[in-house]
C-alpha cells in the first residue's frame, strides 16, 4: 500500500492507497481514511470518522466522531466540526459526568464540499454537496447543495457551482457558472444541475 503516515495512526484504523498523513496527525480507533486523501499537519481525526476519498483536511483541523466526509470535500485548517450540542464536563452535583452519558452527534459533508479555515460547524448538521462555506464562519444549521455560507451565525449569501465559482442568476430560477457554463436551477430554497 502506497501509503505516507508519521502521523500517529491507531492500529485499527484503515488508510486507503496514496493517503498522506503528515507529522503529529492523530487518527483515533476504527477512523477510515480513503484514498488519495491528505491530512495537514496536526489534523485530529476522532474514532470511527470517515473521511472519503480524495479529500484534504488541512493543518490543526479537527474532525470529532461520528463524523462523515464523503468524497472530495475539503475542510481549511483549524476548521472544528463539533459533536456535542450539550457540552458539560460535570453533572449538577459537581460530580465528573462520564463519557458514557455525553451524547455524541455528527456533522456530515457531501461530496465536493469545502469548509473554509478556522470555521466551525456545530452538529448536528449537513452540509449539503459542493457547498461553499467560507473562513470563520459558525454553521450551525443544514447546509443545501451549491450554497455559499457566512458569517456567524452562517447565512446563505449566494450559490456556487461545481468548479467553486459564485454563480450568476440570468433570471427565472436561473443560474450560470462563469468558469464552466454550467447551468443550475433555483426551486423553492434548493439548487439542482440541469
Amino acid at each position: 500500500m502506497n501509503v505516507t503516515a508519521p502521523g500517529e495512526v491507531d492500529p485499527s484504523a484503515v488508510i486507503g492507497a496514496g493517503a498522506h498523513i503528515a507529522d503529529l496527525v492523530q487518527v483515533r480507533e476504527y477512523a477510515r481514511i480513503g484514498p488519495g486523501s491528505m491530512l495537514g499537519r496536526g489534523a485530529y481525526v476522532g474514532p470511527g470518522v470517515v473521511v472519503g476519498r480524495n479529500c484534504i483536511v488541512q493543518e490543526y483541523a479537527v474532525v470529532y466522531e461520528p463524523a462523515l466526509l464523503e468524497d472530495g470535500v475539503f475542510v481549511g485548517a483549524a476548521a472544528v466540526f463539533t459533536n456535542n450540542p450539550h457540552p458539560r464536563a460535570i453533572n449538577g452535583d459537581g460530580s465528573a459526568r462520564p463519557a458514557s452519558e455525553r451524547s455524541t452527534l455528527g456533522v456530515t459533508v457531501r461530496t465536493g464540499a469545502s469548509v473554509g479555515a478556522h470555521a466551525v460547524c456545530l452538529a448536528p448538521l449537513t452540509i449539503g454537496r459542493w457547498a461553499m462555506v467560507a473562513a470563520g464562519a459558525i454553521v450551525t444549521a443544514n447546509v443545501p447543495d451549491f450554497a455559499l455560507m457566512v458569517g456567524v451565525p452562517a447565512e446563505r449569501v449566494g450559490w456556487v457551482g461545481r468548479s467553486g465559482a459564485t454563480l450568476e442568476h440570468v433570471g427565472d430560477g436561473l443560474w450560470v457558472c462563469p468558469a464552466t457554463g454550467e447551468r443550475y436551477r433555483q426551486h423553492d430554497g434548493q439548487l439542482t444541475l440541469e
